[in-house]
């Protein structure tokens, strides 16, 4: 194989696949039904499991597919954003999608795109072209399963045309995107509980009456099986850097000294909807799994850039970084730093986009420390890192603006000196480019 060329291929692929960018990101299935039709809908050939939600559907996906692979079914799963490269977004069985196989699927999607706008038809947008990939390519590589993970909301996300998915998980529902789902948690749960389809069972961690009433009324429309996870029992016996060690009760079933490498309480309940979810599929008949399958699993289970520790736990000072953009992933950031690291000193570099809820934010942001470095993603969205640091100084912390990344990052590491820890969080455009330079030792 000539690395080279693939890479040029690839290179040449994810171009194509951004032009399609200027179509935006705009909902509903016409578009992506067509398109798959063309394909010979290859989403029905594969056995789903969907997951929506604001916060933890990525980690809620990652701990699935983990328990999965353990189990030795060949498992797919379907992602977004990515952080530091494209191939991250399709990944099979522990690896990214290669180079030359994101080459040549993107070119067999592409040609069925150009019959669509040959006949008059609108374009797919980004989005929906890198989804018909992901499900055409873990059709013709013989998945076992495919989780799919949706990019917005659920009703008219390109990810929701499967038809019969095995299960249907929603995580936690807060407010994002409130311009394209709706200003109430109950107009969000809406978009988000239109991944449900007729009797296929409906798993939530969701915890707001509102949004559970939205969803759980949903479920009962369709015949659906419904669970909620907020309430089952669990019981922490350890948490540090290293991760957490707890024991939950399933429909009866106890997992003792269940252990978890992602960092927060957050993903102990996150973790504890991805058992929910497994627990109910095994039961249905559609999975075998052992019970050393899930510890194995879980275990291994990690997401990047969700308060991920980058250095060794003995360095002072720690670095930690966190996709933390919006409200309720900065609320968690907030608990789980107060959990690890209290009384200890952090210096904080973030960088957000300016259509965030950057005052919710930052007000979680300013209550783990007061020292901060503002930044900038490279994203057209962003906010400069000028008004990031007046917004901050604003609420009574000491800012320096750096707009470039590169430069923040060097600038982190020599005032870290005087720290415990320094923590990166916010955009996680900024997130991918941070990890990136630490990553290279920059």
């Amino acid at each position: 194989m000539n690395v080279n060329t693939d890479k040029t291929n690839s290179k040449a692929a994810i171009e194509k696949i951004h032009k399609f960018e200027r179509f935006g990101m705009i909902l509903g299935l016409e578009r992506m039904n067509s398109l798959l039709k063309l394909l010979g809908n290859p989403q029905d050939d594969l056995k789903i499991i969907h997951v929506a939600g604001t916060n933890g559907k990525g980690s809620i996906c990652r701990y699935i597919y983990s328990v999965l692979q353990a189990g030795g079914y060949k498992t797919g799963l379907y992602t977004s954003p990515f952080l530091e490269v494209f191939n991250e977004r399709i990944e099979l069985d522990g690896n990214y999608i290669s180079d030359e196989d994101l080459a040549v699927y993107t070119d067999r999607v592409l040609r069925c795109v150009e019959t669509m706008t040959q006949r008059g038809e609108q374009s797919p947008t980004e989005f929906e072209v890198v989804t018909a990939i992901a499900f055409l390519y873990f059709k013709e590589k013989g998945c076992d399963y495919a989780i799919m993970e949706v990019g917005l909301g659920g009703s008219g996300d390109s990810t929701n045309v499967c038809k019969a998915p095995l299960i249907s998980v929603i995580a936690s529902i807060s407010y994002d995107h409130t311009d394209r789902l709706g200003n109430t948690l109950a107009e969000i749960a809406g978009e988000k509980a239109g991944i449900i389809k007729e009797g296929c069972p409906v798993v939530t961690s969701a915890e707001a009456p509102e949004a559970l009433e939205v969803i759980e009324r949903k479920a009962e429309e369709l015949g659906c099986m419904y669970f909620e996870t907020r309430h089952v029992p669990y019981t922490v016996k350890s948490q540090d850097l290293g991760g957490s060690v707890f024991d939950v009760n399933i429909q009866g079933v106890t997992y003792e000294n269940l252990e978890i490498s992602m960092l927060g309480e957050h993903q102990i309940k996150n973790a504890i909807c991805a058992l929910a979810a497994l627990s109910i599929i095994e039961e249905r008949g559609d999975v075998s799994l052992h019970r050393d399958d899930i510890y194995k699993g879980f275990k291994a289970a990690k997401q990047i850039g969700r308060l991920e520790v980058m250095s060794a736990q003995e360095k002072v000072p720690v670095v930690i970084i966190d996709g933390a953009h919006n409200p309720d992933g900065a609320a968690s950031l907030r608990k789980a730093m107060k959990e690890y690291m209290p009384d200890k000193k952090i210096l904080m570099v973030t960088g957000m986009l300016a259509d965030k809820d950057t005052e919710s934010i930052l007000r979680e942001f300013t209550a783990i420390t007061d020292r901060f470095i503002a930044t900038e993603p490279e994203n057209p969205r962003k906010l400069d890192s000028e008004s990031l640091q007046a917004k901050i100084e604003a609420m009574g912390a000491s800012c320096e603006s750096i707009p470039d990344c590169r430069e923040a990052v060097k600038a982190a590491a020599e005032r870290g000196k005087d720290f415990d820890a320094v923590l990166y969080a916010g955009s996680l455009y900024m997130i991918g480019a941070i990890r990136g330079l630490l990553r290279q030792g920059e």
